[in-house]
């Protein structure tokens, strides 16, 4: 399994890298040391923790929709019956088409805090390339280490 250095990780939760970092000092997430001191945080481990996120959140809600992403309104382009509304969702940018009629009724402006749901029955999934972890001295360190 795969390893992942706290940036990582948080690159793929969307947080900072301190917010990590404050997981794994409260025992939330497990990370390991390298011989040369740096935190890797194992591949199963950190799907586990956002598992245990996403329950968290569905536990907060009622929708059938899976997928739920916190963004921040940054566009709103609207006429007089459709409206596009684009959202930043950590490093996401999603943008909704909605009705003129729904962005009054929700009083949707950039700056507003908003939910993006996505429901979909096809979702395309890529591998990604990810970059193995450098030691500080550029040597690469082994996975699971």
């Amino acid at each position: 399994m795969p390893s992942y250095r706290l940036g990582q990780a948080a690159r793929i939760l969307g947080v900072s890298v301190d917010t990590v970092r404050r997981h794994v000092d409260r025992g939330e997430l497990a990370a390991a040391r390298t011989p040369g001191g740096h935190r890797l945080v194992d591949g199963a481990d950190l799907a586990r923790f956002v598992e245990a996120l996403d329950r968290q959140a569905e536990a907060e809600g009622s929708s059938s929709a899976r997928n739920h992403l916190l963004g921040i309104v940054t566009r709103v382009v609207k006429d007089r019956v459709a409206a596009q509304v684009e959202l930043r969702c950590g490093p996401f940018r999603i943008v909704s088409l909605i009705t003129a009629e729904s962005v009054d009724a929700l009083g949707i402006e950039p700056g507003m805090l908003m939910n993006a749901v996505v429901k979909a029955t096809n979702v395309v999934v890529e591998r990604a390339e990810v970059p193995a972890p450098v030691a500080p001295h550029g040597d690469e360190v082994e996975a699971g280490a």
